[in-house]
């Protein structure tokens, strides 16, 4: 659960504003007082995913001026309160009263789970019952389950890292889990698949070449020189598609070609590292996500057995080191950093990550590869599938899993891509007409949509969305 903050997200907001009835009178000189309103920020959670204890944030619709208190009250089933679980604040039987104090935003409930063994018969319903507050009403979403059912939905706010995007964020819908690794983290990704494939860092730009040899310690840098130039993302040339990773996702479209049995077969690589993570402040609007060049590497990767056996060095070293490297059960890859000479974590479990928010290398038709910012990529690889609809076609609000269309969906991992925003003119736009169903490894069927694409100061980096679980 992320920390509770007083400021009230915009994606948040969408869902609340969609849920709150305003009227106005015809007559100009009578108006009617926007409704205040104690909202869940989010909607449920699976009680199976929770160790010892969740911590719910409950958000106003404004800044209360005056005291007041509401109750929230609790329905449970094949659950006891003190036995299974307790609240803080305490439950007077059941119901929980919160006091609303001046120039607060919110308050929040912990939920603490006694009972490590609830099963999935288990539900815990908890219901905004009684707001006492002048104008108050009780809409919105008012309600929060528990039970052993992926998560309803809610809005959510990526922490991308604002204008240089430092971090890749994997978000599961299910758990509502989010995991945050700076993008420079990692270097090579050895799959754990059938296959033996090896990605390279589209995230930072990262581009490879295959060489004739086998011996890499015979390489220099005169060897590769006239190569250099071509062996990087945004030359302009359409034939450079070839020393990066396939964008849409396909393990078998690596530009390491598979790794082969045969030893001989096993060329050497000449590695174009990319760019560090920019640190420069740009202009509202603007990007800095590449600071300076990382340099060169030659590698060379063999098959030990059903492992992986990678050997590099700089250009111009004579000799190589060598590490064996496992593949990583129940994850897509294994990875490994040159900057730590070590195998790194950099991405959470195959099951555990629906999609990810990050810059990434893609594809311009004619021109080759380009780096992207703003790039929201699906699991494709740990079974997660996504398709785009048109707001002309159907509203956000009513589409329903009826409405969904199981040939739609694509593994392409960027059907949402960089297809929900516009930065290419002066004026930053969230394209506002389309939104996404995603159907996760299990089967779970959600919509999304975003609601933001800058913040308050005009700054990209800050992307928000909201989603719902389709039941």
């Amino acid at each position: 659960m992320k920390p509770f903050s007083l400021k009230l997200k915009p994606a948040f907001l969408c869902l609340l504003a969609a849920a709150l009835f305003i009227s106005c009178s015809e007559d100009d000189s009578v108006t009617t007082a926007t409704p205040f309103v104690v909202a869940f920020e989010n909607l449920s959670a699976n009680i199976s995913d929770i160790e010892t204890s969740k911590t719910l944030s409950l958000v106003y619709s404004e800044t209360a001026t005056v005291q007041g208190s509401f109750e929230v009250s609790i329905v449970s089933t094949n659950a006891i309160y003190g036995v299974d679980f307790t609240t803080e604040p305490a439950a007077e039987g059941s119901t929980i009263t919160l006091p609303i104090e001046a120039s607060e935003n919110g308050k929040s409930i912990v939920f603490n789970k006694l009972n490590p063994t609830l099963d999935e018969t288990v539900t815990i319903e908890l219901n905004i019952s009684a707001i006492h507050y002048p104008s108050s009403v009780i809409q919105g979403n008012t309600r929060f389950l528990f039970g052993n059912t992926p998560a309803l939905g809610t809005g959510y706010s990526p922490n991308v890292g604002g204008p240089n995007q430092q971090n890749q964020v994997y978000i599961d819908l299910s758990s509502e889990a989010e995991t945050v690794v700076q993008r420079d983290t990692w270097d090579l990704g050895f799959y754990a698949g059938d296959e033996f494939r090896v990605g390279i860092n589209g995230a930072i730009y990262m581009a490879t070449a295959q060489l004739e040899s086998t011996d890499i310690d015979a390489i220099s840098e005169a060897d590769v020189t006239d190569l250099q130039p071509q062996v990087a993302v945004g030359t302009f040339d359409p034939d450079n598609v070839a020393y990066i990773d396939h964008p849409d996702g396909a393990i078998t479209k690596t530009a390491i070609a598979s790794i082969s049995a045969t030893e001989a077969e096993n060329k050497v690589y000449l590695v174009n590292l990319g760019y560090t993570v920019g640190t420069d402040a740009p202009e509202p609007g603007s990007v800095a996500v590449a600071g300076s060049a990382r340099g060169w590497k030659k590698i060379r990767v063999l098959r030990q057995g059903d492992d992986y056996l990678l050997q590099y060095a700089n250009l111009n070293d004579t000799t190589h080191e060598e590490v064996v490297i496992s593949k990583n059960e129940g994850y897509n890859f294994t990875f490994f950093s040159f900057d730590t000479e070590n195998v790194v974590t950099a991405e959470p479990r195959a099951d555990q990550w629906d999609l990810n928010f990050t810059v990434f290398t893609n594809i311009i038709d004619g021109a080759g590869s380009y780096g992207f910012s703003d790039g929201v990529l699906h699991n494709s690889k740990g079974g997660v599938t996504a398709y785009s609809v048109e707001t002309t076609a159907f509203d956000y609000d009513t589409f329903s899993a009826s409405d969904v269309v199981l040939n739609n969906f694509e593994q392409d991992q960027r059907v949402i891509g960089s297809t929900w925003r516009d930065v290419i003119n002066d004026d930053k736009v969230l394209i506002d007409t389309i939104f996404y169903i995603l159907k996760d490894a299990n089967g779970n069927l959600y919509k999304l949509k975003f609601t933001s694409l800058l913040n308050e100061n005009g700054e990209r980096g800050f992307p928000e969305f909201k989603y719902n679980l389709l039941q």
